[in-house]
C-alpha cells in the first residue's frame, strides 16, 4: 500500500521494557495508528510471558510515540501486576535522542 496515495500517515512507536529501570528501545516500529502499537505491545507482552528466563513481575512494555509521551503499559504478568494503563499525550518518558 502506498501510504502517500492513501493520505495515511504513519508514526513510529517505540516498545521500551521497564521492570524498574528501562531498557529503551532505540529503533521503533511504523505503525498508521496508536491502536496498532498498543496491539502490537500485548503481543510482545504474551510472547515474554512464556519465556521462562524472565519472571520480574513488575515487568511491562511501555508504548512511547515520536513526541517521548507514554500512550500505553501493558504488563507482562497481568495476573501479578497493576491494570494496563491508556492515557493521552500527558505523562512522557522524556525525549527520544
Amino acid at each position: 500500500m502506498n501510504w502517500l496515495v492513501t493520505g495515511m500517515v504513519m508514526g513510529i512507536y517505540y516498545f521500551d521494557m521497564k521492570d524498574g529501570i528501562p531498557t529503551r528501545d532505540r529503533q521503533g516500529i511504523e505503525f498508521a495508528s496508536a491502536g496498532g502499537a498498543i496491539e502490537h505491545s500485548k503481543e510482545l507482552a504474551l510472547r515474554l510471558r512464556n519465556d521462562s528466563r524472565l519472571g520480574d513481575a513488575k515487568l511491562a512494555i511501555v508504548v512511547v510515540d515520536e513526541s517521548g509521551a507514554e500512550i500505553h503499559r501493558e504488563p507482562v504478568y497481568p495476573d501479578v501486576a497493576a491494570p494496563a494503563i491508556s492515557h493521552g499525550k500527558s505523562a512522557g518518558l522524556g525525549k527520544r535522542g
